[in-house]
């Protein structure tokens, strides 16, 4: 375990909660940050207290890691214009090929807010839960944006701060699997039951991956993945 203080972005998703754990392990203190951006799936800031109270009863030195929670206001960021995530339209491709579900600068803004709070909370790590491998082609999740920013923050506070995306390098599958490893069977159920995904913000029908529409491209890649990981693991 490493002794370092971490500050996680937790929306109350998937990938988020799976990087919790995965800070949980790592770091001898680890507190969260959410954001109230206008989204349309708002029903992941519902499930982010649950997600916190669960986790923290799957390991008991969990619960003694696990610090403060925060969450801010970054509603400037739908008023800097309409997308499928602030917006009641439909999702669709834009004429430049990125989803409109693509939030130009969200991620740099989070991350730079996140250590504004981290510099005041004596914190020294940054965790979030992008992905290259699927990503929807949202630009501000690819490595070499995250690593660039690394360099900028670090500069910009005159502190070292590192940026840890355990997720980068792996898809939907392989992050259902991370669970698995991180936290068993309990933590699996957690992130199907409690987290929140789908970006119509439905939660009125269960799966077998979750809540969710079904339709929408997060619920279509989180299916997917939990049926992937689930082949893997049924013997042939």
């Amino acid at each position: 375990m490493n002794t370092g203080r971490a500050l996680v972005l937790l929306s109350g998703g998937q990938d988020s909660t799976t990087c919790l754990a995965w800070a949980l392990t790592r770091f001898g203190h680890v507190e969260t940050l959410g954001f109230d951006y206008g989204q349309r799936h708002c029903a992941e800031l519902d499930c982010r207290a649950t997600v916190r109270s669960r986790i923290a009863t799957l390991q008991p030195d969990w619960a003694q890691r696990l610090g403060d929670d925060h969450l801010l206001d970054a509603g400037v960021l739908k008023h800097l214009g309409a997308s499928a995530m602030t917006d009641d339209v439909a999702i669709a491709l834009q004429e430049d090929g990125l989803p409109n579900t693509f939030v130009p600068g969200r991620n740099l803004l989070f991350f730079t807010l996140a250590a504004a709070l981290a510099y005041r909370r004596g914190l020294d790590v940054l965790v979030g839960g992008m992905s290259q491998t699927d990503y929807s082609g949202y630009p501000d999740c690819r490595d070499n944006t995250l690593k660039a920013l690394q360099v900028a923050l670090s500069l910009g506070t005159d502190r070292p701060l590192r940026l840890e995306t355990p997720l980068m390098w792996l898809d939907k599958a392989d992050t259902w699997d991370l669970a698995r490893r991180l936290g068993g069977a309990a933590l699996v159920d957690l992130v199907r039951v409690e987290t929140h995904t789908c970006y119509l913000n439905q939660r009125d029908r269960l799966h077998d991956w979750g809540y969710g529409c079904g339709q929408c491209p997060a619920c279509v890649l989180r299916a997917r993945g939990y049926r992937q990981w689930a082949a893997r693991r049924t013997p042939a």
